[in-house]
């Protein structure tokens, strides 16, 4: 089985043990805390890995790191220590954070243009495109990509939306080829 139908499955298991307790909103801050101690300290996830360290001696550092952490959080990263799931930590917690956007009806977006944007203009591109993907806002990511030329291109999900001056210039180069063949 791989790696992403797992952390998917231990994803989805907190997130109905999250509904059951009205305690979405807390794991999910905790999931955002710890994968940015994962992100940042290499050496946690090392530590997890290595063979070296019995099974209780890892369960204890977490317990003892993660002490302010729901007892839910800890003792899945307790249960995948015992599995050898380490690897799938940071996987599973972008899962439950799609399914927690999922919810919310926020969908995380890509949207390229040839300067970085203003929070108001990120803004206005949200409440412009949510509707269109059946989502109440989107979370975006701006990413700054001179060859577009002008304009943007905004990425959800699998859909693009291509307002970028060099997607119309391709699309006006397809057609002429098009009339030229005829």
């Amino acid at each position: 089985m791989s790696q992403s139908i797992i952390a998917k499955r231990y994803a989805d298991a907190l997130f109905q043990l999250g509904q059951e307790r009205s305690k979405l909103e807390k794991f999910e801050t905790e999931l955002q805390t710890l994968k940015e101690v994962f992100r940042s300290n290499q050496e946690i996830i090392s530590f997890l890995k290595h063979p070296r360290f019995s099974i209780e001696q890892k369960k204890k550092m977490i317990t003892e790191s993660f002490q302010s952490f729901s007892e839910e959080i800890v003792n899945l990263l307790k249960l995948l220590v015992e599995r050898h799931r380490e690897d799938i930590i940071l996987d599973m917690i972008q899962d439950y954070v799609r399914m927690i956007n999922d919810a919310k009806g926020i969908a995380d977006a890509d949207v390229y243009s040839v300067r970085q944007l203003s929070e108001a203009e990120k803004q206005r591109i949200s409440e412009s495109f949510a509707p269109k993907v059946g989502k109440q806002s989107l979370n975006l990511t701006n990413i700054v990509d001179p060859s577009i030329i002008g304009g943007i291109r905004l990425r959800v999900g699998n859909r693009i939306f291509d307002g970028s001056v060099s997607g119309k210039l391709r699309r006006i180069e397809r057609k002429l080829l098009s009339t030229n063949n005829r």
